[in-house]
C-alpha cells in the first residue's frame, strides 16, 4: 500500500479513501504516507493532473484535500448503496461489506445514540469510520445533514493525518523501518495463534471422537 501510494501519489489517496468509506483500507496508513510524500521524503514527488506540486504547504493541501473529496464520495456512495438496497441487501450480502447482522445491530444502536452527530463521531473514530456509510442510508439519514457531516469529518482525519506524516518529515523513512518489525511481531503472533487454535480444535475433536481420552 506503500508503494501504490508513493508511486501515483493523489489518485492513490483519493481512490483508497474511497474505498476505506465503505470498506476498510487502512486509511490512518494512507493519509500519514500521502503526508510525508508532500513533504518530499519520496523521489516520486506529488502531481496533480500532469502537473508537478512542490513539496511543501502547497503539496499537503493537495494530499489532504484528495484524501477529503476521495473518502467523501466514497461516503455518498455507500449511503446511496444503502438507500437502493436497504436492511434486505445487508442481511443477504453484508458479508461484503464486513457488515454482519451483529455490525448492523452495533451501528442501529450507533445511530440510536449519537443521532446524526454520530455520522461526525464515526468518520473521526478509526475502525468505526468504515461502517457508517451504508448503515446511514439502511437508517434513511437525510443527505443534506449526512453530505455535511461526513465533508467535517473526513476533513478532519485527512488533515490530522496528513499533518503528522508531513511533520515526520525526513524521520518518516526511519519510522518505516522501525514499524516494520511491529508488523513482524503482529504477524508472528497471528500464525501462533492460529496454530494454537487449529492444534486446540483437533483435540477437542479427538476427545469428542474417543471420549476415554
Amino acid at each position: 500500500m506503500t508503494h501504490f501510494v508513493t508511486s501515483h501519489g493523489v489518485y492513490a489517496v483519493f481512490a483508497l479513501m474511497a474505498i476505506d468509506a465503505v470498506f476498510p483500507a487502512a486509511s490512518e496508513l494512507v493519509m500519514v504516507v500521502g503526508g510525508a510524500l508532500a513533504a518530499g521524503v519520496f523521489a516520486h514527488g506529488t502531481s496533480l493532473f500532469g502537473a508537478s506540486v512542490s513539496s511543501g504547504a502547497t503539496a499537503y493541501v493537495v494530499v489532504s484535500l484528495a484524501g477529503t473529496l476521495g473518502y467523501f464520495v466514497g461516503a455518498l456512495i455507500g449511503w446511496w448503496i444503502g438507500i437502493r438496497g436497504g436492511r434486505p441487501l445487508l442481511e443477504r450480502h453484508g458479508r461484503w461489506f464486513h457488515l454482519s447482522h451483529a455490525n448492523l445491530e452495533r451501528a442501529e444502536r450507533w445511530f440510536d445514540r449519537w443521532g446524526n452527530v454520530g455520522v461526525l463521531v464515526g468518520r473521526i473514530t478509526p475502525v468505526i469510520r468504515s461502517f457508517v456509510s451504508i448503515p446511514a442510508g439502511v437508517f434513511r439519514m437525510p443527505i443534506v445533514p449526512y453530505a455535511v457531516l461526513t465533508l467535517v469529518g473526513s476533513a478532519i482525519w485527512a488533515f490530522g493525518l496528513a499533518g503528522a506524516g508531513y511533520a515526520l518529515g525526513s524521520s518518516y523513512n526511519r519510522f518505516h523501518h522501525d514499524f516494520r518489525w511491529a508488523e513482524y511481531a503482529v504477524v508472528a503472533g497471528v500464525l501462533l495463534l492460529a496454530a494454537y487454535l487449529v492444534y486446540a480444535a483437533r483435540v477437542r475433536h479427538r476427545r469428542a471422537e474417543d471420549p476415554a481420552r
